[in-house]
């Protein structure tokens, strides 16, 4: 059980790079990114991440069609399909959101509210919802934020070293918990739902939580970030049920360094409609 068993896509942090990945495990695509954090495979085949000043829309042949670049000292860690053709961003420096469209014109921008004035600990996951609302991990805070179109707060989950949530469609938010070593779904009014804790899965401790994915049958694809101690001690990616029984693993340092998002391929759903939870 050392492959999902599945086709995905990978922002590997620690390896510098992007990468599609096919059933059986195998790198069948990678292209270089520094410190990626995000990863879509659009409808159209392109593949749309991250890397640390900026975010690209490539093909399959590498031809870059669409990107945005930060200035200098800001981060990007986050990014999205929108309709359109636009893009989502979540700018850390500024922190702020923008949406960006296929002439690099930015067409909307939120401010985001923090405590946190150093660019690497202000965000993680970003996303914006389908009611145009924004849910942020905002990882120095300690809380996920949902934001307004405006910019006002309107809910907040905290937890320690919050990464970022995920909104599932009876309206919890599922929670990925960086170095807290927890997920966690939350309902509505803030009760934990269920959850997986540190030590909970045998021989596959929980360590730095980054980006999930959770498929239409229930279970959950969990980056398990080896990083600020861990590396090569734990699976990279996992697919969990919930009932908590690890259904399959990529646990391969040679191809992999520390992944931080995961995408699978073959879900049914348009993430430029929101239709896919990750």
């Amino acid at each position: 059980m050392l492959t999902l068993g599945k086709a995905f896509a990978c922002a590997d942090y620690g390896g510098n790079k992007v990468c599609l990945v096919d059933a059986t495990g195998k790198i069948t695509w990678q292209m270089p990114a520094q410190q990626p954090q995000d990863v879509w495979v659009l409808p159209s085949g392109h593949i749309l991440f991250t890397h640390l000043r900026g975010a690209k829309e490539v093909t399959r042949d590498k031809h870059v069609v669409w990107e945005y670049t930060t200035a200098a000292g800001n981060e990007i860690h986050a990014c999205q399909p929108l309709p359109g053709g636009k893009v989502m961003i979540a700018e850390s420096g500024p922190m702020r959101i923008i949406e960006v469209d296929r002439e690099g014109t930015i067409t909307k921008e939120v401010r985001l509210t923090t405590t946190c004035q150093r660019a690497h600990g202000q965000m993680r996951r970003a996303r914006k919802l389908a009611d145009g609302n924004y849910l942020v991990g905002q990882y120095s805070d300690a809380v996920v934020r949902e934001y307004d179109p405006t910019g006002k707060i309107v809910r907040e989950i905290p937890h320690k070293n919050a990464f970022g949530g995920i909104r599932l469609p009876d309206g919890n938010t599922l929670l990925s918990t960086g170095d807290a070593h927890r997920i966690v779904e939350i309902d509505q009014v803030g009760n934990a739902v269920w959850e997986i804790r540190e030590n909970d899965l045998p021989r596959n401790p929980l360590r730095f939580i980054a980006g999930m994915h959770r498929l239409p049958n229930g279970n959950t694809v969990v980056c398990n970030w080896g990083g600020h101690g861990h590396v090569g001690k734990q699976p990279q990616i996992f697919e969990v049920t919930p009932q908590k029984k690890v259904v399959g693993v990529i646990y391969d340092y040679g191809q992999f360094g520390t992944i931080s998002a995961v995408s699978i391929i073959g879900v049914e759903g348009d993430p430029t409609k929101f239709e896919i939870l990750r």
